[in-house]
């Protein structure tokens, strides 16, 4: 079977570092992107299996890369989850507005991410 594609978008290398090694480990291929833009055209030239974004990032947040994704057709049921150290309630609900499936607070607990990403792409 072949290995589920993850793409990590966060603008902190050691939190694209800590997602890739947690997911890699667990036998999940991982691309990363540093920063919503760079994440929206990776996302376009590479199918992906769930997308995991930071919500706070330079040229395009989060929430914005989600607005894009859902508007294309091969993103409208792929998973999509917030890791972001945002957990006030006004904001969770902008991301599920957005189209979110899911939202982690950072710093996150490996176990619990991969127990997510293993619930949202099995």
């Amino acid at each position: 079977m072949a290995k589920k594609r993850i793409l990590s978008v966060d603008d902190s290398a050691s939190i694209r570092q800590m997602v890739a090694f947690t997911l890699e480990t667990a036998g999940y291929e991982v691309v990363t992107a540093n920063d919503g833009q760079d994440g929206l055209d990776r996302a376009k030239s590479t199918s992906v299996d769930m997308v995991i974004t930071d919500l706070n990032m330079p040229r395009l947040s989060g929430i914005d890369m989600i607005k894009q994704l859902r508007t294309l057709p091969a993103f409208k049921f792929v998973p999509i989850v917030m890791l972001t150290t945002e957990s006030e309630e006004r904001k969770k609900q902008e991301g599920r507005a957005a189209g979110a499936t899911g939202w982690i607070v950072k710093p996150f607990n490996p176990d619990q991410l991969l127990a997510v990403v293993k619930k949202l792409v099995s």
